[in-house]
């Protein structure tokens, strides 16, 4: 028996217009909320419950939720009073981190759970609506020329200056529909739970005002028990109409852009692995991703923390695969070539269980909003959807990944006519699992194995405790996360490291090492408050003759400060590993750099008399001097697997020998 569900089903089937209208007003008070009862609600015999049914994984059942519904301001404010919640987490929460986004005024929506039932698989299929709603009036706020114009001026504009090394930029597709929301999405869950295979969550949600439907692909974070678990997930292959093959996998893993884009995204999380955990995060994998119609390669971190969900959450918003990276600035960049609000694209979907034994007393597990349907009161549908950006992007071919990952969404809610051979809608049957999969072929494991050859093995092997050194470093965050891993790292090395914005670094930090941190933007741009921040600080170190390491955008302030040419390369240098010479000795580095300071290899600079190292086209990759030094690459980068020895290397060389030991644990 499945009474609850069948009860959500049966409400659903007879709301009116009218009914769904009487629900313009909730709970906004979770003192309030949490006494309310949907029973006590005078409506509430004319109108659909609001609920949730979920599906996760493979599971051979789906979970039904229903509940009373709080507006909450902020991440902290989700009432974990002991009850289960399910949070609709808007993408204008980024705000909460101090980052940029449209305020479209979409609540942070939770639904506090009075009422559970886990229904079989089949059963819950057979009891959800077997006719899909029309949709109709289908079109596309920004079309394909004006789309492929917009990733042009991202190339250009933001990525060719320097802006950051990727960035998601969305479109939404729209429709309407006659049906009540509650039946429109019970009944489009259905279609999706008949046909779409792979997704981590698969779900329908219904409150008032606000009813969505989706097949996520992608955890965001899950924090069970204390291991926190990321879930970045990049790389789109198409699939033929027919199956794909060997050979499709083959080329697909073989791709440059493919690749730099998951690797680029991955660093991403983790640096907030780095911010949520004290032990960073380890990645595992790749592995192939697959589901109806596309083909992604992903990546897990774990790492662990005491930490309470909710700050767990608020860390990590959002994923770098829907924003961009860095973080910070992709969201100034999605706000200014987005004109509207994401709503709930890119935001997550956050069920928090009670947990006793759990950090908080709940676990959290939080996939994000994407390959989501969302429709109104009004009948308004929309399906956003967003390309990832990259150096190499091809503004058609991001114009054509748009309509791919909405098309497994508008096919189950009718907008668009499904594949040929697709099931029947109405069979009553699970999305039938894969067919023999080509990524059991040896060439394609071997290709999957080979990617990490290349990464640092930091990140994916155990790290060894080392002892204190007893000497302190500030680290200068220039608005680039990275600085949470560099911190990371710099504490394996025995020292005791803090970061601080630059925007509150002291002009004469008591720390024995000042490291100053990455960042975007041109270091030639003494306008920008930051650079010229960053040119103060380092200027007050060196004049104190203090101990000091800068890092990508702070190497170039201190080159520019040393009085070399700072010039934007022939094309940018955004998640390419290079191997290169620093002061002698090999290296295998990732970069992220649009700019570079030009001098010869072995030269000395016309100011501060550093040594320089530079590469065959006079590109500096590091200096150095009797107390400072710097380097052009990210040695804390997953891209760089010899990143570990040669930080330790650059913090012996300025800090009195023999503080760090050279056995770094890196190998």
């Amino acid at each position: 028996m499945t009474p609850l569900l069948h009860r959500i089903a049966a409400d659903a089937s007879i709301a009116t217009d009218a009914s769904i209208a009487a629900d313009a007003s909730i709970a906004t008070d979770a003192s309030i909320a949490a006494d309310a009862r949907v029973s006590a609600d005078p409506t509430a015999a004319a109108r659909p419950l609001a609920f949730a049914i979920l599906h996760r994984g493979d599971e051979p059942h789906v979970d039904v939720l229903a509940g009373d519904v709080v507006d909450v301001d902020r991440l902290a404010d989700i009432p974990l009073g002991g009850d289960e919640v399910l949070a609709l987490v808007p993408f204008r929460q980024v705000r909460e981190r101090g980052f940029a986004a449209h305020d479209d005024g979409a609540p942070l929506r939770c639904l506090v759970v009075r009422e559970r039932e886990r229904v079989p698989l089949r059963d819950a299929i057979a009891a959800l609506p077997d006719r899909a709603p029309v949709v109709g009036d289908l079109a596309v706020d920004i079309d394909d020329d004006t789309y492929a114009g917009i990733v042009r001026r991202v190339l250009e504009d933001e990525i060719g200056r320097g802006e950051g090394a990727n960035f998601v930029i969305r479109r939404e597709f729209t429709g309407t529909t006659d049906a009540p929301p509650a039946h429109a999405v019970l009944a489009w869950m259905r279609a999706l739970l008949e046909h779409e295979r792979g997704a981590y969550w698969t779900f329908a949600i219904h409150t008032p005002g606000l009813s969505a439907v989706g097949a996520t692909p992608e955890r965001h974070v899950s924090s069970i028990d204390g291991l926190v678990t990321m879930n970045p997930i990049s790389g789109t292959f198409r699939h033929p109409v027919a199956e794909p093959t060997t050979e499709d996998l083959v080329a697909f893993l073989s791709d440059v852009k493919e690749r730099e884009e998951l690797i680029m995204v991955v660093d991403e999380e983790l640096k907030m692995m780095s911010a949520a955990c004290p032990d960073g995060g380890r990645m595992r994998g790749p592995f192939l991703k697959r589901m109806s119609r596309l083909t992604h390669t992903e990546y897990e971190l774990e790492g662990t923390t005491a930490r309470d969900p909710r700050e767990v959450l608020r860390l990590t918003m959002f994923a770098p695969t829907v924003t961009g990276s860095p973080m910070r600035n992709a969201c100034r960049v999605i706000a200014r070539h987005e004109t509207t609000g994401r709503g709930y694209y890119a935001g997550v979907l956050a069920r928090f269980t009670p947990a006793p034994g759990s950090p908080g007393g709940y676990d959290l597990d939080a996939p994000i909003l994407i390959r989501t349907a969302y429709v109104d009161g009004a009948g308004n549908v929309r399906v956003p959807a967003g390309a990832t950006l990259v150096r190499h992007s091809d503004p058609l071919g991001e114009v054509a990944e748009t309509r791919v990952k909405a098309s497994g969404v508008l096919q189950a809610i009718g907008a668009i006519p499904r594949l040929a051979g697709a099931a029947e809608a109405g069979s009553g049957e699970p999305a039938a699992a894969a067919s023999a999969h080509p990524a059991a072929d040896p060439r394609v494991a071997a290709l999957l194995a080979g990617r990490n050859r290349d990464l640092a093995p930091f990140w994916s092997t155990p790290q060894a405790a080392v002892a204190a050194r007893g000497r302190t470093v500030l680290v200068v965050d220039a608005e680039d996360d990275f600085t949470n891993m560099l911190a990371h790292q710099l504490r394996h090395l025995g020292l005791d490291a803090r970061v601080v914005p630059w925007g509150e670094a002291p002009d004469e930090a008591s720390e024995d090492l000042v490291v100053f941190g990455p960042g975007p933007g041109d270091p030639r741009n003494p306008a920008d408050p930051r650079i010229a921040r960053l040119r103060e600080l380092v200027a007050a170190r060196l004049e104190q003759g203090r101990p000091a390491i800068a890092v990508c955008l702070s190497h170039q302030v201190l080159a520019d400060l040393a009085g070399l040419p700072i010039a934007p390369l022939p094309a940018p240098r955004q998640g390419l590993q290079l191997e290169v010479d620093v002061f002698g000795e090999p290296a295998r580095v990732g970069f992220y750099n649009t700019f570079t300071a030009r001098a010869a290899d072995g030269s000395r600079t016309p100011r501060l008399d550093l040594d320089v190292s530079a590469d065959a086209t006079g590109a500096v990759v590091a200096l150095r001097g009797a107390s400072v030094a710097s380097i052009q690459g990210h040695l804390e980068s997953v891209l760089s697997p010899d990143g570990l020895d040669v930080l330790a290397r650059l913090v012996d060389g300025v800090l009195a020998p023999g503080l760090v030991a050279a056995d770094t644990g890196a190998a």
